[in-house]
């Protein structure tokens, strides 16, 4: 009886060694891709804050462009 109660607790652990290897594993993966999600998140807003300031810089040149056009016009 004790070599089966044994073998059933050597299998019982193995069973649960590899099943919290797999979770820690799992655990890892995801982590990793939140990570690299919030990496991408964070650089597509700093991207877009960049293209925005480069738009109003835009705007704002051409409305001077257009203002200096008028007022040469009128001379």
């Amino acid at each position: 009886m004790t070599a089966t109660s044994k073998k059933s607790r050597d299998l019982a652990e193995s069973i649960f060694s590899k099943t919290q290897t797999q979770s820690m594993s799992l655990n890892r993966i995801i982590s990793e891709q939140d990570a690299a999600s919030q990496a991408r998140e964070a650089k597509t807003a700093r991207l877009r804050e960049l293209r925005l300031e480069k738009e109003a810089d835009d705007m704002a040149a051409a409305a001077a462009l257009a203002a200096l056009s008028k007022r040469v016009g009128k001379r």
